[in-house]
């Protein structure tokens, strides 16, 4: 039994439970919204140490974190590290997009270690493993692709990016519009380069009944991929980006036929003034499912603070509905994030997230912010740090330039403003 299914029986699931105390909702309201797509809980019940999360409508806004080796480094140790760094730091979920060796062994570790819900690209050691034993990508056959999919999903992974929606309408489109970037979803690529190769149509939407085959029997969330995301703002918003989001709407009907829970990945490079039209666009083509997005990154030029494009463009996506935003690093484009890296990019993006959680109204996002504030009046510093985003930061920030006198910072010191005008608003 699937969460969809169960919410369609009428069934409140222990992780429903787990999900609606979390969140502050009702658990049937919570129910219902699992069985009309609106909200999924990624929860393969394989994944032993899963504390499950809710991603969708009248959530709080949800934040991934990318870990995972590739072909140029591949150090296990390190991206055990990440993962944990993800966990200190409020992820709500992380992702293995492992390109790297000793693919298997680490997604185990990740399993094993894992309280957050794990998602993986499984195309990633289709092609990987054939490139390794045959050579070349080309090379890689159907039943591997799905031999992979099934194993993944056997040994605990709760979602998976499937590029279900690039199909050779929608390449042909892509290959007469032209575009500058092409594709840049590497996922995207492998369907792609191999389509091309053989003549054939995309397999994962071709044989897309055997997708939902092993996603119903272990609860895989699906998330469908953006494998014609656009890579540039001068690409973003185009017939091939569209044609596939329309395709998308279509396979997240069927899955929901199937009793499958789906989510929809959106955009990466999106200037600001497109960034509500593409919330709009999704929700309405896919029957508002949850709308996962890369970013989105609203400027192309910011190489080495992608993480603060990214965290500008997700605030504004997740006030128009976005429901799952996936963090970016300072290290996008450039090179694989380090341990730091990863801290950075999920603090920032769930400072993303909480802001549109409160322009959106969550009163637990408001009450947190008037906590705050009614600290800072107080010039209550403890509270202030057990507060914040990141209170380690915060911390050794206050730690390391200690003030003159307690109640003060550095900043200001003895001519702090709230100190100085704090007797006269209290009488």
């Amino acid at each position: 039994m699937t969460q969809l299914k169960e919410a369609r029986s009428g069934v409140i699931t222990p992780e429903m439970d787990i999900v609606a105390e979390k969140e502050q909702v009702d658990t049937d309201w919570l129910r219902d919204q699992v069985a009309k797509g609106r909200v999924v809980i990624p929860a393969n019940r394989r994944h032993a140490r899963l504390v499950p999360c809710g991603i969708g409508e009248g959530l709080f806004v949800k934040v991934n974190a990318n870990i995972g080796t590739s072909s140029d480094k591949s150090i296990l140790e390190e991206e055990v590290a990440k993962l944990k760094v993800s966990m200190e730091a409020g992820a709500d979920t992380v992702m293995d997009l492992s390109t790297g060796s000793q693919l298997n062994a680490l997604r185990q570790i990740i399993l094993r270690e894992s309280t957050l819900p794990v998602g993986t690209v499984p195309i990633y050691q289709a092609v990987v493993e054939t490139v390794e034993d045959k050579g070349g990508l080309t090379h890689l056959t159907v039943d591997k692709l799905f031999d992979v999919i099934e194993k993944q999903a056997q040994e605990g992974v709760d979602f998976i990016t499937v590029h279900c929606g690039l199909t050779r309408a929608a390449l042909e489109m892509l290959r007469k519009q032209g575009r500058i970037t092409d594709i840049v979803s590497r996922g995207g690529s492998f369907l792609t380069t191999w389509m091309l190769h053989h003549d054939r149509e995309n397999p994962l939407y071709e044989e897309y009944d055997r997708l939902l085959d092993i996603a119903a029997k272990y609860d895989v969330t699906l998330s469908l991929g953006d494998g014609l995301r656009p890579g540039c703002l001068a690409d973003a918003t185009d017939r091939a980006q569209i044609h596939e989001l329309m395709t998308l709407g279509h396979l997240t009907q069927l899955a929901w036929e199937r009793d499958v829970q789906v989510m929809i990945e959106g955009p990466g490079h999106v200037p600001l003034d497109q960034i509500e039209v593409n919330i709009k666009l999704q929700k309405s083509l896919c029957n508002y499912a949850p709308f996962y997005v890369l970013g989105p990154l609203v400027t192309d030029i910011a190489a080495g603070y992608d993480h603060v494009a990214c965290a500008i463009g997700g605030a504004l996506a997740g006030m128009a509905g976005a429901d799952f935003l996936c963090y970016v690093t300072p290290a996008e484009h450039l090179c694989l994030p380090g341990v730091e890296d990863v801290r950075e990019g999920v603090v920032v993006t769930k400072i993303a997230a909480h802001a549109a959680d409160i322009a959106k109204g969550n009163p637990i996002a408001i009450e947190r912010d008037r906590q705050m504030a009614v600290a800072r009046k107080n010039l209550d510093w403890n509270t202030q740090m057990e507060l914040a985003i990141d209170p380690k930061k915060a911390r050794q920030y206050r730690e390391q330039n200690p003030p003159s006198e307690d109640d003060v910072c550095t900043m200001c010191g003895k001519y702090c403003a709230i100190r100085q005008v704090k007797e006269y608003f209290r009488k």
